[in-house]
């Protein structure tokens, strides 16, 4: 009978991941596939606990879900690539909505498509999808596209609104920061002489908005 020896060198502060990478090592020598899962807030402020719960309650063990926090634009992501790296033929890697996992539609796509090459299965839990069917694979493909034509849409629509405010005189960004009152009372002071740098603190704004509102983009600096 084989004695399995721990092949985790760790200090004592350390010792819980090590009985995590030992109970991995384990299932990888009892043959036996793991169900992974993969949990992912955009920033610091949001909170995992809705994806984590989820996940659990999809039958994961806590041991097994990597979670990440980074924005879904970002090309880097150490946790995924770590878990991409470390899944084998047979796993399963669960996440609450497919938007977890891909930056893009293309990213998206090639991330499937590497973990069916690799004989993994991805699971989506609020799309009901599961690709170890080619029904499954299909949803993917789909809901992704969707997805992607819902973003060029709203950029679309973001566009032609400034557009059309422009073309009725409105421009689209934050509001001036001085009043019509504001900027006539900075000219006039300008024009008998002040400073932009005593405008600015008069009206107390900057010495750049003072130039860009108040006197024009041709005036030196003081």
């Amino acid at each position: 009978m084989y004695r399995v020896r721990s092949v985790c060198q760790k200090p004592l502060s350390e010792v819980s991941a090590c009985q995590n990478f030992d109970r991995t090592f384990l299932t990888r020598f009892k043959g036996m596939a793991i169900i992974w899962a993969y949990a992912r807030v955009s920033t610091a402020g949001q909170v995992l606990d809705a994806q984590l719960d989820a996940l659990r309650g999809a039958g994961v063990d806590e041991r097994h879900i990597e979670v990440e926090k980074a924005s879904g634009l970002r090309h880097d992501r150490p946790v995924l690539d770590q878990l991409l790296a470390r899944v084998a033929t047979g796993d399963t890697v669960v996440v609450t909505k497919l938007d977890r996992l891909g930056r893009s539609v293309p990213h998206l796509l090639r991330v499937v498509g590497e973990l069916e090459q690799r004989g993994v299965t991805l699971r989506s839990l609020s799309e009901a999808i599961d690709t170890s069917s080619a029904g499954g694979r299909f949803m993917v493909t789909m809901i992704a596209a969707l997805a992607e034509m819902e973003a060029d849409l709203i950029r679309e629509r973001t566009v032609a609104g400034l557009a059309a405010a422009r073309s009725r005189g409105r421009i689209g960004g934050r509001p001036l920061a001085l009043s019509s009152e504001a900027v006539r009372a900075g000219r006039a002071a300008h024009l008998q002489g002040e400073s932009v740098a005593a405008i600015a603190r008069s009206l107390k704004v900057s010495p750049s908005t003072v130039r860009r509102h108040v006197i024009g983009h041709g005036e030196k600096r003081d």
